[in-house]
């Protein structure tokens, strides 16, 4: 605590000061709920609701709304929140962040909250981290919300549509951040408003709001459609990389560590920057070997991307750490990520970029396609548009700055309900790995022997399993809970209270699943259920909430409760043994680079005023100790003379961990910034696109609109033709007469011409952008040595890479054929305009005399005349009514495709950018500027587009247009962008000469 602080009290303190009024209001109405019956307690909620529609707000009706929701709790459950559950609703109501800690029961605290929103009827959202939580607590909470007259619905992957609707069109709804945030960007990429699912996004509250605000926000939201590039360039590259020689270094720090090191290998990996690059001997190889001339030409982007993810793959991503290799529902082999601060496994994920493919190159599984990004957002910049936003979690101090500076949220520590007795003890660091490990295991067996439980926190799946192969040699029984048996989570950790258990765990230390002394009653019943011969989906249901009328749930229902009750009661006794023994141990083997997960992990121990205890053994050669502060420590160590199985204790180090975890923090801080700060520059383009799809879906009238692009078209198409008012010399009138001819709307030439210029303007507006892949050369030095096996290799390799690449560019010319053909124009330059048909302006004039008389303004009259006559004889000709359908058909049209391509545009000026920077100009600014300048760009592409396709589109009579959709995205994925989320690699800390590591 701060010299400030002690003398004027935390900000924390201050807040709960003006808290507790409201607090009390709520318990004062305690005895006046409880004389109320069921059915008088239920129209509480109506007579809520009018008083709202009366005028009333929220907060005025506040204490009695919560006083109501905190009685039928105890009635349907059973369970009353307690004084400090709804200090933690009112902080939640107020748009903040309760930081609460483990087992405080904030599901409780949540449906408080929740209900008390709810009331306005504009809808309130419950976001989980996945959606086991999101059913069950729908499910436990539903039946307090039934009570009292709301609805409730629960978004889950597998539902349709018509299931999400109906989900989120209910008072209040629960579920992912994922499926939240792909259903948001969905929804604006439908093309009819029936549609869509959303509504109005109102009111969140985010459950564990720490690791979906902080740790998921460096990987934006993507959803995407199949690409259609080989991906047989993935293999070839991943070839040439395994002959390369890596070298890896904390830091390159000076001039001569770089000369030194980069005139040694092929690849840097820098383990503090996380970057894999290559150096000039590196480039001369990959130039010999795929016989380019210049690798670092333009023209050969797309082979050194592939060499850059490759490098990635192979240098910073490790398997069992960053991934796992496991079969999937079909038996193939893929790659899945493992989520770095929890240790999940994030199913259906894929790191963008072409990173998971060079992945799969590198582990020899099938390498699926590349996807192209149809729609994207970051989670800071979805959970920016809820009207109000709020959070709980039990660890969320230590990035205060950032839900300040991000989400303008402030956080309130809740104080527990009872005082926590847990003892922390201080950090024991040892010299070497291998005796940290002999400290580790020395606790374990000392703790085993008087039945104290232990759960053990690991950094990575290897080192759980290397720590589980000591215990088995020592005769510990034990279980291991990493991302290989995720789906055993719950259950493992459900019973990490139990007397004399052991459990090593990977960071995700149970989210959702609190550790009970003496076990955990519910995961013995359901136990015992499953040995009684019941399904798990039927167990399942039995231990939820939600009402049913079959049979074979209702008995297994039944049956789980007498269990239940049988075993809480042996749990119970079972639980002061454990308390007698110590409670639970928790055992950290490294610290986190983040020190909210080291504190989570802490906090699985002395729930509800338990004790339990803490210690955290640590070595000099930990990732973060090495990186971050290995030179002092290494000095110190060597100073002391410490042995191998020595521990040191002592404040000085503890600050130096923590410094270097503030560093790693700062720096990830940082990085999730820079993907805000470049997200912000397409957010805003993103409300205008969005906001001018929903006028289509909304059915608005467009027809002013359209005449208004109409005349701006018209105007800026004369200011480009006709520069400068003063000097006329260079006005092109015939090259503005030519550019609108075939548009329908201007008549010089015969039918039969005007019709074939009108069909091939109506080509070029239906034809979508060329994306040229770059080719790579085939060229061969001259000092070349005779050709050896090896070179046959590389000439094969490098025909491959051509092949694929002029197979691109093959496919690329077909889809962009009708724009070829456009501009191969009709010879109309020796055509002379008659003045009969354009208004008395001779188009044709290049006389100073004549062209002194022809005035701006008249020929922007003129032709925007012709072409809104044009444009309304078409509506006289087949209606107003489809003439308005055709105008919202087309405008969706062009804007979908258009945005796609501007998406695509953008994530290909954000790779280069950063290279501005060795110019001294700033990325982000310039990103700014240009992502500008293209949109402007883009918008003026819409207008032109959908203008001619307006005036030149034919319709049939008695049958409307049909709106189609442009963007058909195929299951959604999430990536990283160029921001790929890697954990350090073990390592030595010297450079070191190494082939790249092998396929485990």
């Amino acid at each position: 605590m701060g010299f400030f602080e002690k003398i004027f009290g935390s900000y924390s303190k201050k807040e709960l000061a003006r808290i507790e009024p409201i607090k009390k209001a709520v318990l004062d109405l305690e005895e006046d709920m409880e004389s109320l019956s069921d059915s008088a307690l239920r129209a509480k909620t109506t007579e809520f609701k009018e008083r709202l529609a009366n005028g009333e707000t929220l907060d005025d009706i506040l204490p009695e709304a919560m006083a109501v929701c905190r009685e039928a709790s105890y009635r349907v459950l059973g369970k009353k929140p307690y004084p400090v559950q709804i200090i933690g609703a009112i902080v939640l109501h107020q748009g903040r962040i309760a930081e609460m800690k483990t087992g405080e029961g904030k599901t409780l605290v949540a449906c408080l909250a929740s209900y008390l929103n709810a009331l306005s009827g504009k809808g309130v959202h419950v976001v989980t981290v996945n959606d086991y939580l999101a059913k069950f607590q729908s499910e436990e909470m539903g039946k307090i919300y039934r009570f009292l007259g709301l609805s409730i619905g629960v978004i889950l992957h597998d539902l349709n549509n018509d299931q999400r609707r109906q989900a989120y069109a209910c008072d209040i709804t629960y579920g992912t951040n994922n499926e939240f945030g792909f259903d948001y960007l969905r929804d604006n990429m439908v093309i009819y408003k029936k549609d869509m699912v959303q509504r109005e996004l109102n009111f969140a509250i985010v459950d564990e709001v720490d690791s979906i605000l902080i740790d998921e926000a460096r990987t934006p939201l993507i959803i995407s459609g199949r690409g259609d590039k080989s991906t047989e360039l993935y293999h070839i590259v991943d070839r040439f990389v395994k002959t390369l020689t890596f070298s890896t270094v904390v830091e390159m720090d000076t001039k001569e560590d770089q000369e030194s090191i980069l005139n040694d290998c092929d690849c840097i990996i820098d383990e503090k920057a996380k970057s894999a690059s290559i150096t000039k001997r590196g480039i001369k190889k990959a130039e010999k070997h795929f016989r380019v001339a210049n690798l670092m030409d333009a023209e050969n982007m797309t082979l050194l991307h592939h060499i850059n993810q490759a490098l990635k793959a192979h240098g910073i991503m490790k398997r069992d750490t960053d991934y796992v290799v496991k079969p999937n529902e079909k038996g193939e082999m893929e790659v899945v990520i493992v989520d770095e601060f929890t240790g999940r496994l994030m199913e259906g994920r894929r790191f963008n970029d072409g990173l998971h493919q060079a992945i799969e190159a590198k582990e020899n599984v099938k390498v699926q396609h590349e996807s192209k990004t149809l729609a994207t957002i970051t989670f800071q910049n979805y959970f920016r548009l809820y009207n109000k936003l709020s959070g709980m979690t039990g660890t969320a101090m230590t990035e205060e700055d950032e839900f300040k500076e991000i989400y303008k949220l402030d956080i309130i520590a809740v104080p527990t309900n009872k005082p926590i007795q847990r003892k922390d003890h201080h950090d024991q660091i040892y010299r070497t790995e291998n005796g940290k490990f002999n400290a580790v295991i020395d606790q374990i067996i000392e703790c085993n022997k008087k039945g104290q439980p232990v759960l053990v926190g690991t950094v990575s799946i290897d080192k759980s399993e290397a720590l589980s192969k000591r215990l088995s040699k020592k005769g510990i029984k034990h279980n291991v809970l990493n991302a290989k048996q995720h789906e055993r989570e719950a259950e493992i950790i459900a019973q990490a209270g139990k007397f004399g258990a052991v459990t090593i765990a990977t960071n995700m230390a149970g989210r959702g699943t609190d550790i009970l002394l003496g076990g955990n009653a519910e995961f013995l019943a359901k136990a015992q259920l499953k040995k009684l011969e019941y399904s798990d989906a039927v167990i399942n249901d039995a231990i939820g909430f939600a009402e049913t009328d079959d049979e074979e749930i209702l008995k297994a229902r039944a049956e789980y409760q007498k269990l239940y009750q049988k075993f809480k009661d042996e749990v119970e006794q079972k639980a002061e043994k454990v308390r007698e023994a110590g409670g639970l141990f928790i055992i950290g083997t490294e610290r986190h680079e983040s020190r909210r997960i080291d504190n989570q992990l802490k906090g699985r121990s002395g729930r509800q005023g338990d004790i339990g205890e803490s210690r955290f053994f640590l070595s000099v050669e930990d990732d973060l100790m090495r990186i971050f502060a290995g030179d002092k420590l290494e000095t110190m160590m060597s100073t002391l003379k410490v042995e191998e199985d020595m521990p040191i204790e002592s404040k000085t180090l503890t600050k130096l961990i923590e410094s270097s975890q503030k560093k790693v923090e700062a720096r990830n801080f940082s990085i999730r910034k820079n993907v805000l700060n470049y997200d912000d520059v397409m957010s805003t383009q993103r409300e205008i696109i969005y906001k001018q799809r929903a006028q289509v879906l909304n059915g608005e009238d467009l027809h002013e609109s359209i005449l208004k692009m109409m005349r701006e078209l018209v105007s800026d198409t004369v200011n480009n033709y006709l520069i400068d008012d003063e000097d006329k010399e260079d006005w092109n009138l015939k090259g503005l007469y030519m550019h609108f001819l075939g548009w329908g709307f201007l008549d010089i030439l015969p039918q039969e011409t005007q019709m074939k210029l009108m069909a091939e303007a109506q080509a070029k507006a239906l034809a979508e952008e060329n994306n040229q892949v770059p080719a790579i050369q085939n060229e061969r030095d001259e000092n070349d040595e005779d050709t050896t096996f090896d070179d046959m290799e590389n000439t094969k390799d490098a025909e491959d890479v051509n092949a694929i690449v002029e197979e691109s560019k093959a496919e690329d010319s077909k889809e962009t054929e009708a724009e070829t053909e456009t501009e191969k124009s009709v010879e109309v330059e020796d055509t002379e305009i008659p003045e009969d048909v354009t208004g008395g302006i001779n188009f044709n004039t290049k006389n100073d005399e004549q062209l002194e008389k022809i005035q701006k303004d008249d020929v922007t009259k003129f032709l925007t005349d012709k072409m809104i006559s044009t444009y309304e004889n078409k509506e006289k000709e087949f209606g107003g009514q489809a003439i308005r359908e055709l105008e919202r058909v087309i405008l969706l049209k062009v804007v979908d495709s258009k945005w796609t391509a501007h998406i695509d545009d953008m994530d290909e000026l954000k790779k280069g950018i950063s290279l501005r920077s060795y110019g001294q100009k700033n990325p982000v600014v310039e990103y700014r500027y240009e992502g500008f300048e293209m949109f402007d760009a883009m918008v003026q592409s819409i207008r032109e587009t959908t203008v001619r396709m307006l005036l030149t589109v034919r319709l049939t009579k008695n049958q409307p247009p049909k709106r189609e959709q442009v963007a058909k995205p195929y299951p959604p994925n999430m990536g990283g962008g160029n921001i790929v989320i890697v954990n350090k690699p073990v390592v030595q800390r010297k450079s070191s000469k190494q082939q790249p590591p092998k396929q485990q």
